[in-house]
């Protein structure tokens, strides 16, 4: 029934094997959200010194392969800097592209949510990757730096000066038309200067096919045959999408950068009788804090005052406030509702519940969702296909007799603008980061687009019992003593050997000793029985505390008054002294408050829902009785792993838990969701997790992730429509070059608006 296990802490932990009723806890912890964010993975294994080189001459192939595995030996350095002027996942890619072709760089990659470059290399390469993304035409500043956004004028002022020399240029010609079009030309080199320029330093960089270079081109050509007023036109709405997409793209990342501002950027420190504002930088565990009513706290902390109420809604989508009693964890961003409150610093800088949240949802950007790869991969071939067309539209007609050479160099001109693929690279990035963002302050922090996306499909969620559909505080309900030994007797032994353990019945166990005012005596030599239970030494006595089915001595009545026990929902220990059986222990644990509700709305959802537990298979039945729900019993960990890969075959299915046990069946499923009050394994393995800890966080999880890939189908369909419309029209004659520019910059305006409806979206 428990076993010893050590976690790394140095101490020795008592705890269950997941066979058995109210053992799926590994560990029992306050119910307050612990999440690390995921770290890159790289070698700690040291370089390899240089030694001689085998005899004889070696190709180039082999030394190139000595390198590689030489470097593959090396550990990295992680650097990162926060990125301006990328308005869009095309600009990322320039980005990325120019920095991976570095020497000494092992990985690149753009979170564009909040706009970092995070780089892995095998030395100190800042200057280099600076220069590189110069190069490119972006900007990098220290990740630390918070800069500040440029004034209006300087953002728009290209845009600005070309819409007034568009203006001019028209007036001019309603009174001199030879003059006028002389004007369209000087306004279309004025604006075309910036562009060919960008579009140079992204082809030194490595990115030929950029919408830069598209519309030089198209701009050029236009000059060329003749077309001035709409080549001038071509750059004029090219500037306004631009500056849409930046629109756009700022109000993407608002969605996530949001959460910075529930963080102070002071704190009210006391040291004695003196008050301080710090900054949150220099703030440390173990620092006394003085929080006002109606203001944040900007860290985790533990509350040193009376009981208070707190806004937690900010984190959690919890509308109402919540109570806390002296010693309980907070989260930073919380409100003090009701009161001044002191607390104790608990995060160490950077580390609190938000930043944790943040971190995880930046590092998520890294599992994409299988879509988006698929876009970003489509996209890569779809310009240069859109170019070669547009060659052939220029050229074969008036070769094979089909028209004059003006007329299909335009429309190829014009195929080269619908070549630009922004509207259809932002399509989904933008839903994603929505979604995300929507959820992680609501309540469930999901991890990245690809567990998104699995999310959406689900059909099938399987519960762990204990700590999830349960409370996970059991209580010892009954105590049956079966030969000469009182209650109390044969409580004081079972507590006896109970001692030093932190499992949900061991803390009954004790806990009902110590109601009682019993001496509990000192147990030594205390051993796990690995899937059966735990044995110690009282008073010269050895004495076991096992799973009825691991017990073959009992008599046919003393099996008969289990087994009625078991079938009203209770789990039953049997006490055992040298190998006589003494008596039993009779627990139960309650159902979560939610638990009904959370399952009746996945039910709606078309959603079925399974319990898997190591419990007795009478008390499993009485839970899911109460729930409606089937359910397997008697499983060991391994066991369910098995179960749910045979369940997998037939649907897909997400594991919920919150036990180190439930862990391998999390990874074992499509998806794998943890309780926010789980222990940092099962959250680790978890691909979402519901930062509130209540079930009925599940059922509205579900359908925004659904809703999210219903925007993403919508956004991908609007951006692959509006292209092939125009790619007809223009071969038709009826569209022409500044409105195939206009469709793109609209295009991409209205996928981005599409998925920022997600960020309204409400959980509840």
């Amino acid at each position: 029934m428990h076993q010893h296990q050590s976690c790394g802490c140095g101490k020795s932990h008592t705890m269950h094997a997941a066979s058995k009723p109210l053992c799926n806890l590994r560990h029992i912890r306050p119910t307050t959200l612990s999440i690390s964010a995921a770290t890159p993975i790289s070698s700690d294994t040291p370089a390899c010194c240089s030694g001689d080189s085998p005899s004889g001459p070696a190709s180039e192939a082999e030394e190139e392969s000595d390198r590689r595995v030489a470097r593959t030996q090396q550990s990295t350095q992680q650097f990162s800097w926060r990125v301006s002027g990328m308005d869009c996942p095309s600009c990322a890619r320039t980005i990325e592209t120019a920095v991976r072709h570095l020497p000494d760089v092992a990985a690149a990659r753009i979170l564009f949510s909040s706009e970092k470059l995070v780089v892995d290399a095998y030395r100190d390469v800042q200057i280099t990757v600076e220069n590189a993304v110069k190069k490119a035409g972006f900007t990098l500043s220290s990740s630390q730096t918070q800069t500040s956004p440029p004034s209006h004028w300087q953002a728009n002022r290209s845009f600005i000066l070309l819409g007034v020399l568009m203006v001019v240029s028209a007036l001019v010609s309603h009174f001199d038309a030879v003059w006028g079009d002389r004007l369209f030309v000087v306004t279309t080199l004025i604006g075309l200067g910036p562009v060919a320029y960008s579009a140079w330093l992204r082809l030194r960089s490595g990115s030929a096919f950029t919408i830069e270079m598209l519309m030089t081109l198209a701009s050029a050509g236009a000059l060329i045959i003749g077309a001035h007023i709409e080549a001038a036109m071509v750059l004029l709405l090219f500037q306004l999408g631009e500056r849409l997409e930046a629109y756009a793209a700022s109000r993407a990342r608002s969605g996530v950068t949001s959460l910075m501002a529930l963080r102070p950027e002071f704190a009210m420190r006391i040291q004695g009788s003196t008050r301080s504002q710090i900054a949150l930088d220099a703030l440390q565990p173990g620092d006394v804090i003085e929080v006002a009513a109606g203001r944040r706290l900007p860290v985790d902390a533990r509350l040193l005052s009376g009981s208070a109420s707190f806004d937690e809604s900010a984190l959690t989508g919890e509308s109402l406030p919540v109570s806390h009693e002296s010693g309980e964890k907070i989260m930073a961003g919380a409100i003090s509702v009701d009161r001044l409150v002191t607390l104790e610093v608990t995060s160490k800088p950077g580390e609190s519940a938000i930043d944790r949240i943040l971190q995880l949802i930046e590092e998520a950007e890294s599992h994409r969702a299988p879509v988006e790869r698929f876009i970003d991969s489509f996209s890569r071939i779809y310009t240069p296909a859109i170019m070669l067309l547009s060659l052939l539209v220029m050229v074969l007609p008036p070769l094979l007799g089909y028209g004059d050479w003006q007329p299909w160099i335009y429309k190829g001109l014009t195929l080269l603008l619908i070549g630009c693929p922004c509207a259809l690279v932002i399509s989904t990035p933008a839903a994603i980061t929505s979604g995300l963002a929507a959820a992680a302050r609501q309540g469930a922090l999901i991890k990245g687009g690809a567990a998104l996306e699995r999310l959406s499909s689900l059909h099938m969620l399987a519960f762990d019992k204990t700590g999830t559909l349960t409370a996970g505080k059991p209580q010892v309900t009954r105590i049956l003593p079966f030969i000469g030994i009182s209650e109390a007797q044969l409580l004081t032994l079972s507590a006896a050997v109970e001692q030093g353990s932190t499992h949900p019945l061991a803390t009954a166990i004790i806990a009902a000793a110590q109601a009682r005012d019993l001496q509990i005596p000192q147990a030594n030599s205390q051993q796990a029985l690995a899937g059966s239970g735990i044995a110690a030494q009282v008073a010269g006595q050895r004495i076991e505390l096992l799973a009825p089915a691991r017990v073959t001595t009992l008599t046919p009545a003393q099996q008969t008054l289990i087994a009625e026990q078991e079938a009203h929902g209770q789990t039953l220990v049997i006490v055992l002294r040298d190998g006589e059986a003494l008596g039993a222990l009779a627990l139960q644990d309650q159902l979560r408050s939610d638990a009904i509700a959370a399952i009746a709305a996945l039910k709606k959802l078309g959603i079925k829902s399974l319990m898997l537990t190591g419990d007795n298979p009478r008390a499993a039945a009485s839970i899911a009785q109460q729930l409606g729900i089937d359910y397997r019993a008697s499983l060991l960990p391994a066991d369910k792993v098995e179960a749910v890969r045979q369940l997998s075959q037939y649907s897909s299915l997400a594991m919920v838990g919150d036990g180190i046990n439930d862990a391998p069946a999390m990874k074992a499923a499509t998806l794998g969701i943890a309780m926010g009050s789980g222990t940092d394994v099962a959250l680790e393995a978890a691909d979402a997790a519901l930062t509130r800890n209540q079930l009925t966080n599940l059922a509205p999880m579900i359908a925004l992730a659904r809703r999210t890939r219903s925007i993403i189908r919508q956004n991908i369909a609007l951006a692959l429509g509006l292209k092939a419309l125009f790619l007809v029209t223009t071969l038709m004659g009826l569209t022409g070059l500044w409105l195939a520019v206009l469709a793109d910059s609209g295009a991409t305006a209205l996928v981005t608006a599409n998925a920022l409806r997600l960020l309204h979206s409400r959980t509840r």
